[in-house]
């Protein structure tokens, strides 16, 4: 009988992009203690480096910090150097950097007679910078981390991860730019898995429902009280385990996908989401 673990992941080597963060924090947390060694790439230095020296303290598993744009190839190609020369060939790769933007997201829900003379407020009154913004962040932070740092995987094959939403299923009113580069994430996942499985590199995604991050505080939580905003309780009405999720629940998922447990699956798109997606709100 096979043993079942996570022992094929010890002494790999994982990058994640948007590694400063909340999330970026929590998933290199779950593949330090399986042995993984992280690079944190982030544009942020000083966040990447605080967050590594917490994963090296908490799993014992080696993880550096590296200043990275993933909207630039030059920089990349640097943050690939200096991953290769402190711990190897990149093994694994999660494009967790995303978010949205403020000037991409309307107040109001939906357009309503009583808002045609106030369009600001609705998808009319949207700023475009917003829109290139989030989706260049989104789907170009992820094409282009993918077309650099995957380049290691070429001869021995590995793991890409790409990190969806439940927006990408199921568009959410306000975010009109966000759900949609949310879901060109889902296609490129899929687009990927097919042109790399003949040398061996799987491409998955998973789909988070709502987990409270920096990104979408300001929507979801009173900035003031800490309470729930209408839309926070919208969605906790409409997510059948009626809470956010904590984002230390991706981790057992996010391990599996970048593990050989999973060595069969390549082009899906796995939701975490507290059953969201199949709810259909009646």
């Amino acid at each position: 009988m096979t043993k079942i673990s996570f022992g094929d992941l010890n002494n790999k080597i994982c990058a994640i992009t948007g590694g400063g963060g909340v999330i970026g924090k929590a998933l290199a947390l779950g593949l330090g203690s399986a042995g993984v060694k992280t690079a944190l790439l982030d544009l942020n230095k000083e966040m990447a480096d605080k967050v590594a020296t917490e994963v090296k303290a908490e799993t014992g598993s080696e993880s550096i910090g590296v200043e990275t744009n993933v909207l630039d190839k030059a920089s990349l190609e640097t943050a690939k150097a200096e991953v290769n020369t402190k711990l190897g060939k990149i093994n694994m790769l999660i494009n967790g950097a995303g978010g949205n933007s403020p000037k991409a997201t309307s107040t109001a829900e939906v357009m309503t007679d009583d808002l045609k003379n106030d369009l600001g407020k609705t998808f009319f009154g949207l700023d475009m910078s917003g829109f290139e913004f989030v989706f260049n962040l989104n789907f170009m932070g992820t094409i282009l981390p993918t077309m650099i740092l995957s380049k290691d995987m070429l001869d021995a094959g590995g793991v890409v991860l790409n990190v969806s939403s439940m927006s990408a299923y199921r568009p959410l009113t306000k975010v009109p730019a966000y759900s949609a580069a949310k879901a060109s994430i889902n296609s490129i996942t899929e687009w990927l898995s097919v042109h790399l499985a003949p040398v061996g590199i799987r491409v998955n995604a998973i789909a988070p429902g709502f987990f409270i991050t920096n990104q979408n505080r300001f929507l979801l939580t009173d900035e003031k009280t800490g309470d729930l905003t209408a839309r926070g309780e919208k969605i906790i009405n409409n997510t059948p385990m009626r809470r956010f999720g904590e984002v230390e629940e991706l981790q057992g998922t996010v391990n599996y996908l970048m593990s050989d447990l999973s060595k069969f699956v390549t082009g899906i798109v796995l939701p975490v989401d507290g059953g969201f997606n199949a709810f259909s709100g009646v």
